[in-house]
Order: C-alpha cells, then sequence, then structure tokens
C-alpha cells in the first residue's frame, strides 16, 4: 500500500492521468491525497473534478480557495470572474452531485504522521487549535443555512490576525483565509493576501508562514499546496510543499508518505500554453 499527496490539479486533467499511470496507482491498495484546488484556470475542470469523484472511494481532498470560490457561484451568491474556467462544471447534468462531494470534504487532513491543508497551518495555532478551527467552518458548509451566510461573506483580507474572539462571519473568513489562502505573515503574525512570488522577492517585513519567529511546533509534518512560486522548495524536510506550478506549465507531482520518495510529470509533454 502507499499513500501519494499530490499538488494542486486545477483542472489538469491529462497531467494528473499521467502521473497517476507514472505511479502506478493501484486502485486496490493505494490512496491519493490532493491538497485542494482541483479547479480553476487549467483546461479541463470538469473532467478532473469528474475522476476525483470516481475514484472518491481511494482519494481525498481538502478544500482549496479556487474549490470554494467555485462552490460560492454554484450557490448563487457571486458572479463568475473572467478568468474562471470552470463553466464546463456549471453546464454539467452533473454539478450537483460534484458541488455535493466537495461540500463534504475538510479543510484538513491527518494521519499519524502528516497533516495535510491547501496553504498551511497558521503559525500561531497548535495542531489542536487547528482542527478544531477546521472543523467549525466544515460544519458550516455542510449546513444549507449556514452556508449561504458563509458564502455571502467569504470574500476579504480582513481580519488579519487571529483573535479567538472573532465570530460568524468574520471567525469563519479568517480560519478560511488561513487554511486556503495563506503564504506570508509579518512580525505580529498577521498574514498577507497579496504577494505570491518566490521566497527570493518577499517584501521587507513579512516571512513565510512556515518560517515564523514565534510559530508552534507541529508534531506532524506539514503537507500543503497553494504556493507555486516556491516551486515545492521550502528548505524543510517538515514542511513539504506540493503546488510546483503544473497551471502555470510546470510539473505535478507526487509525494509518497511511506517512502518519501517524489514523482513528477511533465505538463509541457501535454498541451502548449
Amino acid at each position: 500500500m502507499a499513500t501519494y499527496a499530490i499538488g494542486d490539479l486545477q483542472g489538469c486533467y491529462q497531467d494528473f492521468k499521467c502521473l497517476l499511470d507514472k505511479i502506478q496507482f493501484n486502485a486496490d491498495k493505494d490512496q491519493i491525497w490532493l491538497c485542494g484546488d482541483l479547479v480553476n484556470r487549467g483546461p479541463d475542470s470538469l473532467k478532473t473534478l469528474q475522476l476525483c469523484y470516481q475514484m472518491r472511494d481511494n482519494l481525498l481532498t481538502v478544500l482549496g480557495n479556487h474549490d470554494l470560490h467555485m462552490l460560492a457561484v454554484i450557490s448563487g451568491t457571486i458572479e463568475k470572474k473572467r478568468k474562471d474556467t470552470f463553466h464546463d462544471i456549471l453546464e454539467s447534468p452533473e454539478c450537483d452531485t460534484l458541488a455535493e462531494w466537495l461540500l463534504s470534504c475538510p479543510l484538513l487532513h491527518e494521519n499519524d504522521q502528516y497533516v495535510l491543508t491547501h496553504a498551511g497551518i497558521y503559525p500561531g495555532w497548535t495542531l489542536q487549535q487547528a482542527r478544531g478551527y477546521a472543523h467549525e467552518v466544515e460544519q458550516v458548509l455542510t449546513n444549507p443555512a449556514m452556508r449561504q451566510q458563509f458564502f455571502q461573506n467569504m470574500y476579504g483580507n480582513i481580519p488579519a490576525h487571529w483573535d479567538e474572539n472573532l465570530s460568524s462571519t468574520d471567525r469563519w473568513r479568517t480560519i478560511t483565509n488561513f487554511f486556503t489562502r495563506m503564504r506570508l505573515v509579518d512580525k505580529e503574525g498577521k498574514i498577507d493576501l497579496v504577494h505570491k512570488e518566490s521566497l527570493e522577492t518577499i517584501p521587507e517585513g513579512l516571512t513565510p508562514w512556515f518560517q515564523w519567529h514565534k510559530r508552534i511546533p507541529i508534531e506532524k509534518k506539514t503537507l500543503f499546496g497553494h504556493w507555486a512560486a516556491l516551486e515545492g522548495n521550502t528548505h524543510s524536510d517538515q514542511i513539504i510543499g506540493l503546488d510546483t506550478g503544473c497551471v502555470w506549465g510546470n510539473e505535478l507531482s507526487a509525494f509518497c508518505l511511506e517512502t518519501g520518495v517524489w514523482t513528477r510529470c511533465q505538463c509541457a509533454d501535454h498541451r502548449t500554453r
């Protein structure tokens, strides 16, 4: 049995199929962990989501910001953006079924050695706190009445700092931003949601969440995606970046949890951007 953690798919269906072939995925014994952002930006959001749904007995995913954005569009609370590429899902007769499955997916998943989220774990949280906060939003997403209120108020960059006294939509938005949009924090632990580039171009006064000077140690290795410009390079064997920029023409990568071995599929072999 092998468990493979795979970076952001973002509608890159052919690359996902290629990577599954390269790891010789066996549905009788293997498992796939996805770090979220299954859809959007790439060419085949529907095919990608359909395949993930078909594999759901052997595949789990945490939710990413693009997944939540699409779910908000499906809910009717916001309009699709010009750059969105999930129109094929919106037009599919399977749209509601696929959306219901995504809504049941968590923000955090773990086993004895690893914890998986889309953007990471806020460095001011313990793992126990992160579990609890993820569960709060997961409960909202599975409650139809609360879900609409959540999507109506999901967008925004504030509050940028964690406060246990936050409540209702401000609390949900902050938790969601930390799990699905976080990259950098300042000295006080406020997250910056603007800079998306590499470590070499980080503005003064900001630091990657996983290098924050007051970061509370997590007793498990952390798997995350979201930050394509890192190309997986965190300079730590405890913090494992899975997003190697597939949708931008780079590679789709799989990390085997049992062996620590990487397998990569070169996206340019399949299509030209």
